[in-house]
């Protein structure tokens, strides 16, 4: 009776740990929104290159947190005009590798304990690495032959008409009404809305970090050792399976940045391994786009479907080069792991990491293509 009643109260701790979790994660959306939604819609506006726009994608979404946010404000740009779907590409295939960062700075939680932010960086990365892999494929591929933006033409055609549909995200609901009261008090508190969401942005971190330290220490005692070897093998075995899982939680979630950070702590807690969440988060990759596209159906924007379309088939075809063979497979994987290695030795690299690949660099080279025409 003394071990149900234990193990019901650690069940009740890690929900609401887990509750804390996310809602970390919305805050810190809600913070990075506030900050630079404006900035990251100009910034799109403002290129035809398509080397430029790859950058601005990876940019913006870094910003903003969210490739869903850009996704939906470069087919707005596209439907009025403002930009063609040809220039429209290289910006959704840098959200791709943008919305990564989400996962990434969770993992910057566990950086207090080495063993566990070893595995959570890897944990993190093996989704930045494939997406960089991805676009290293097929940006140049879409270049050369506009393969992308001839299939999703063909695709659309066939959809143009047939109506939309929306899903809640039962997840979304339940962290919306603390996350709009949080931002709320937060703007009557504050005189300007800039140090307001700095609030939001320092408020998210204090419970990320919070949450997540009691979210391994529960999770460690409630699984027991059997549980973790049973748990890896299912997932081990049927990688197709777990994609498929990742994929269908990622439709309901309608995020596959809650996906992928819920798989963070998991593997910090040394429950699951990079090698059994890597095929999870290919499902999440290619889950994120089915909304977008279900959604561009309603508009009857015949260019608003072939970017949502474009989304989809750069997942799809990303995990169909990639995943089945076993040499390509273990690329991501290696490089994942062994950024985990390096950054738990000298855990400053893990944050020289973040800013260079998601904020530095596409910065940079943003700034010196506008300086030199």
């Amino acid at each position: 009776m003394k071990n149900s009643f234990k193990i019901i109260l650690k069940i009740a701790l890690a929900a609401f740990f887990l509750y804390l979790f996310l809602l970390s994660i919305g805050l810190m959306g809600v913070a990075f929104k506030g900050f630079g939604k404006d900035f990251a819609k100009n910034l799109i506006q403002t290129t035809s290159n398509p080397f430029v726009g790859l950058l601005i994608g990876i940019l913006a979404t870094s910003i903003v947190q969210s490739s869903s946010t850009t996704t939906s404000v470069v087919v707005g740009i596209v439907g009025s005009g403002g930009l063609t779907v040809t220039a429209a590409i290289p910006i959704i295939m840098g959200a791709n590798i943008g919305t990564t960062v989400t996962n990434t700075l969770v993992s910057l939680g566990h950086i207090g304990r080495r063993a566990e932010f070893r595995r959570a960086i890897g944990a993190a990365t093996v989704h930045d690495f494939f997406n960089l892999i991805c676009v290293a494929i097929m940006f140049p591929l879409e270049l050369a032959t506009g393969f992308l933006e001839k299939s999703a033409t063909l695709l659309s055609s066939a959809f143009q008409n047939v109506g939309g549909i929306k899903f809640t995200s039962p997840i979304k609901a339940i962290i919306k009404p603390a996350e709009k009261a949080i931002h709320s008090i937060s703007l009557d508190i504050f005189d300007s809305e800039t140090a307001a969401y700095i609030f939001i942005l320092v408020l998210s971190a204090v419970l990320l970090f919070f949450a997540l330290y009691f979210i391994v220490k529960v999770m460690k005692s409630l699984v027991v050792e059997r549980a973790e070897i049973m748990l890896n093998n299912v997932i081990n075995k049927n990688g197709h399976l777990a994609l498929l899982a990742g994929l269908i939680f990622t439709i309901m979630v309608q995020s596959s940045s809650i996906t992928t950070s819920l798989l963070v702590p998991m593997v910090a807690a040394g429950i699951l391994t990079v090698e059994s969440v890597f095929p999870i988060t290919l499902g999440a990759n290619i889950g994120t786009t089915t909304t977008a596209i279900l959604a561009s159906f309603a508009t009857g924007n015949i260019n608003a479907i072939i970017i949502a379309f474009v989304h989809f088939l750069f997942n799809v075809v990303g995990v169909a080069l990639i995943y089945p063979i076993p040499i390509f497979r273990r690329i991501p994987i290696r490089l994942a792991h062994a950024l985990g290695i390096v950054a738990s030795r000298k855990r400053w690299y893990a944050f020289v990491y973040v800013l260079a690949v998601f904020f530095i660099l596409p910065a940079l080279l943003i700034f010196m293509s506008k300086l030199f025409g």
